[in-house]
C-alpha cells in the first residue's frame, strides 16, 4: 500500500492511499502469425544520464549541447527522435521503446551486441544491453543476439585477450551463461538463435569451429546474406539486410538463397539515409534508399510476407546514423509503427502509441515525485496487461 501525501498531525490533509496492482504481461493478439523481431541498437549515451554525449549522437561534427530555437539538439542524424536524444540505459526510455513495440505487434528484439570486454564503448554497450534485457521479459517480449564479432580483433589488439579467437570464445561463453537459458530468449526449435553481422573478421570454418568449441549449446547460427561460406558447416542459414539494389537483392535472397537453408530471416525497413559524410566519417556508403512516405516499408514487408519465411527482422529500431529507424521521429511520426500494426493485425492504433509517449513525458515531468511515479507504474502495468482504457484513464488523471 503506497501513501500519497502526508498526514502526521491534525492540520495536514488526509492521506490518499493508492494500492499498486502488479500485473503480468499479456500476449498481444495478432491475425498475422509471422514473427516480427526488431533489430535494436543499445549504443546511445546522454550527458544527463551518462555524464557525456556518446559518439552515436555526435559522430565527429555534431554537438548535442547546441540547441536551436525549437529546442532541438544538434545530433548526427537527418532525423530527430520524438523524445529527443537519449541514453540507452535510461529505464524510462526502455519502457517507452518496449511498450511501443508491444502495441505494434512486435514479438521481440534482436540486440546488436558488441561483446564483453572493456575496449572502446563495448563495456558500456554491454551495460546498456543488460539493462534493456532486464526489462524485456517484464513487458512480455523475447530477445536474441546479433554478434558484432569484429570486435574480437580490437580486443586482441588492445591486449585484453590473448588473441581474437579467445576473445570470441569468452563472448560466446557469456551468451551461454547469461542469455541462452532465459525463458524469453528466442529459440528455433529447441536451440537458441544467434546471428552475426557479417562475419567481418572471422572468415573461415576452422575459426568458427574453435569459437563454438567451448560452449555446450548448439545455436542456430545465421550470417549476413551471402556470407554463410565464411563459417562453413557451423552455419545454419542467413538473414538479409538493406543493400544498394535493395528490392532486387531481396528477390534474389527469397527466391535463390533462402530455400537452401534450414533457417532464413527476411527483412523489412523504411528506407536508408546515412549521416556518415555529414558526421565527418566520409562517404563510406554512397547510396540511399528512398522512403516514399511509408511506401518502402510496405513494399519490403509485402516481399517478406510473400517469401513465406516465418521470421521478419525489422531494420532497425534506432540506427539514427543510417536512417533506418522505426522509432517515432519528428519527420515521420508514428507512421512506420502504424504500418507494422496493420501488418501484424493487432487491435491497437496510433492513439495507443501516443498514450505510451504521454507516459514517457509524464515520467520525465514528474521524475522527482515518487508518489506520482507509483501511479505511472500502474499505467505501465495496465499497458503490459493490455488494459488500455484503464491506462488511459489513470494517465489522464495525472496533470
Amino acid at each position: 500500500m503506497f501513501s500519497i501525501g502526508c498526514s502526521d498531525n491534525g492540520t495536514d490533509p488526509p492521506v490518499e492511499e493508492f494500492a499498486l496492482e502488479v500485473l503480468s504481461p499479456v500476449e498481444v493478439t495478432k491475425t498475422n502469425s509471422t514473427k516480427l523481431y526488431m533489430h535494436y541498437m543499445p549504443w546511445f549515451e546522454s550527458e544527463e544520464v551518462n555524464g557525456y554525449w556518446g559518439s552515436h549522437w555526435k559522430m565527429r561534427t555534431r554537438d548535442p549541447n547546441v540547441v536551436d530555437g525549437d529546442g532541438k539538439r544538434e545530433i548526427a542524424s537527418h532525423f530527430y527522435p520524438l523524445i529527443g536524444p537519449y541514453a540507452s540505459k535510461d529505464p524510462d526510455v526502455i519502457e517507452y521503446h518496449l511498450l511501443l513495440m508491444k502495441l505494434s505487434g512486435i514479438d521481440g528484439l534482436l540486440i546488436d551486441w558488441y561483446g564483453t570486454f572493456d575496449v572502446n564503448d563495448y563495456r558500456q554497450n554491454l551495460t546498456n544491453s543488460n539493462t534493456l534485457i532486464d526489462q524485456i521479459d517484464d513487458a512480455g517480449l523475447d530477445f536474441g543476439i546479433v554478434y558484432e564479432e569484429y570486435t574480437a580483433e580490437n580486443v586482441a589488439n588492445n591486449g585484453s585477450a590473448s588473441n581474437a579467437i579467445a576473445a570470441a570464445q569468452e563472448d560466446l561463453s557469456y551468451m551461454e551463461n547469461n542469455y541462452f537459458s532465459q525463458s524469453n530468449y528466442i529459440n528455433v526449435g529447441s536451440n537458441p538463435l544467434l546471428l552475426t553481422f557479417g562475419p567481418r573478421y572471422f572468415k573461415t570454418e576452422n575459426e568458427w569451429t574453435q569459437i563454438f568449441s567451448n560452449i555446450s549449446s548448439d545455436p542456430v547460427f545465421l550470417t549476413l546474406d551471402g556470407q554463410i561460406n565464411d563459417v562453413g558447416s557451423n552455419g545454419d542459414g542467413e538473414f538479409t539486410w538493406p543493400f544498394r539494389d535493395h528490392l532486387s537483392d531481396l528477390d534474389d535472397f527469397y527466391n535463390n538463397r533462402a530455400p537452401n537453408f534450414s533457417t532464413a530471416i527476411a527483412a523489412a525497413y523504411p528506407g536508408f539515409y546515412d549521416y556518415y559524410e555529414e558526421g565527418g566519417y566520409g562517404d563510406i556508403i554512397g547510396w540511399q534508399i528512398a522512403y516514399r512516405g511509408t511506401g518502402t516499408l510496405s513494399a519490403t514487408l509485402e516481399r517478406a510476407f510473400t517469401s513465406g519465411l516465418p521470421i521478419i527482422q525489422l531494420v532497425t529500431w534506432n540506427d539514427f546514423g543510417e536512417g533506418t529507424m522505426f522509432e517515432p521521429t519528428d519527420e515521420f511520426g508514428y507512421s512506420f509503427l502504424e504500418v507494422v500494426q496493420d501488418f501484424a493485425g493487432v487491435p491497437y492504433s496510433v492513439q495507443d502509441l501516443e498514450l505510451v509517449y504521454d507516459l514517457y513525458q509524464k515520467r520525465k515531468a514528474h521524475k522527482s515525485d515518487s508518489q506520482i511515479q507509483v501511479k505511472l507504474n500502474q499505467v505501465y502495468y495496465y499497458l503490459i496487461a493490455l488494459r488500455i482504457e484503464n491506462a488511459r484513464t489513470m494517465l489522464n488523471s495525472i496533470e
